[in-house]
């Protein structure tokens, strides 16, 4: 991976910023980085060019607006009216954007609907799950580091549902207690959802969490519990940083509701041996479908109240690779617009994480050829 990275920088060094510089003038450190990262993912090849508009007004075109996205994300600008000026006052970024003059640089509201238009498509992920298929499947990964992060959300928490009434929906009958008596059947036990999740798709599985803006609560590293409002974003990331998978949930949901379809999706992407998760993903569904798809399940261990046997020193050293997930945490939310969330509704709040999930990834590849 590291080769191929190395010469694909070279070949940007030698040929593209030279021919960029002739042109542009002198280029800034960042926006030589922000060349790389949008030669690196290529989001155009994945957007449809306006060019084949057949009737109507012509569109404003797309493949510059899903630049300017990856480029909000790589300057972390809070704001599209901040791209939007930076746009305007900067020739170089314009035209590494794609647009000639100030005066090509679209609305607001232009930019506004093509975003939109971008969070429906699942533009995004789309580039992402290409980046990493062509740079990170063709090797195994050693360790994937599973972890959540808060999201804080710009607007008001979905009711809780409210609960059907008694008549409507009859309670099920209540299991007596010991064994059965002789000739005696009972009903079934119904699956819990991580049992279900074992035998569903991860889109399945997804599907029956919620996405909708709401509460959640979580521990932080000295135990403390920290509340907010928005969402939840759940991502397996590879030695080295290098995201793999991400989806979004409402703020309300386990953690380790998660994680089998998370997992299921990364090993969609990658062939890993261990997955490494915090005490959060302790449960014994999580270990025996990690041990059922061949690889080593790590998960620091929930004392529930209990003496907890410390692990080995072989696997504690494995463990501790597991700060690669927090790491890229804190990356995406200080350097790619992590805390930048201004948009409403789950698509389009994924939409803007997962640019910045394609810049991280971008970056972190680039910085293997360092």
């Amino acid at each position: 991976m590291a080769g191929i990275i190395a010469g694909f920088w070279a070949r940007v060094e030698r040929s593209l910023f030279p021919h960029l510089e002739e042109s542009l003038g002198p280029l800034t450190d960042k926006q030589k980085r922000l060349v790389a990262i949008l030669e690196l993912v290529r989001i155009e090849e994945h957007v449809a060019s306006s060019v084949l508009q057949m009737r109507g007004r012509p569109a404003d075109d797309r493949q510059a607006l899903a630049r300017a996205f990856v480029a909000k994300a790589v300057y972390n600008v809070a704001t599209t009216r901040a791209l939007i000026d930076q746009l305007h006052s900067s020739p170089q970024l314009r035209r590494i954007c794609g647009w000639e003059k100030a005066k090509d640089v679209p609305s607001e509201p232009t930019f506004s609907r093509a975003f939109a238009e971008f969070a429906q498509s699942e533009l995004a992920q789309r580039v992402h799950e290409a980046l990493v298929r062509e740079h990170v499947s063709p090797h195994v990964v050693h360790h994937v580091s599973r972890d959540s992060t808060e999201i804080d959300g710009r607007e008001k928490a979905a009711a809780k549902p409210k609960a059907e009434a008694a008549e409507a929906i009859p309670a099920p009958p209540k299991r007596k207690r010991g064994r059965p008596k002789k000739g005696e059947e009972r009903p079934p036990k119904e699956p819990t959802r991580l049992e279900r999740q074992v035998e569903q798709t991860w889109q399945e599985a997804m599907e029956e969490l919620p996405k909708q803006c709401d509460w959640g609560t979580k521990k932080d590293s000295n135990g403390k519990k920290h509340t907010w409002k928005g969402f939840k974003l759940h991502w397996d990331v590879a030695d080295n940083g290098i995201p793999l998978a991400a989806v979004l949930t409402a703020a309300s949901p386990h953690d380790s509701q998660v994680a089998i379809p998370l997992a299921k999706m990364t090993a969609e992407r990658v062939v890993y041996l261990y997955d490494l998760m915090d005490a959060a993903y302790d449960a014994k569904a999580i270990a025996e479908f990690c041990r059922s798809q061949g690889r080593v399940p790590i998960i620091d261990k929930n004392s529930r109240g209990h003496d907890v046997v410390p692990m080995d020193p072989a696997t504690a050293r494995r463990y501790d690779e597991r700060t690669t997930v927090e790491r890229a945490n804190s990356g995406l939310k200080d350097d790619f617009g992590g805390r930048m969330v201004r948009v409403r509704g789950p698509a389009k709040v994924f939409a803007h994480l997962m640019f910045g999930i394609l810049a991280l990834t971008a970056d972190r590849l680039l910085h293997l050829a360092a």
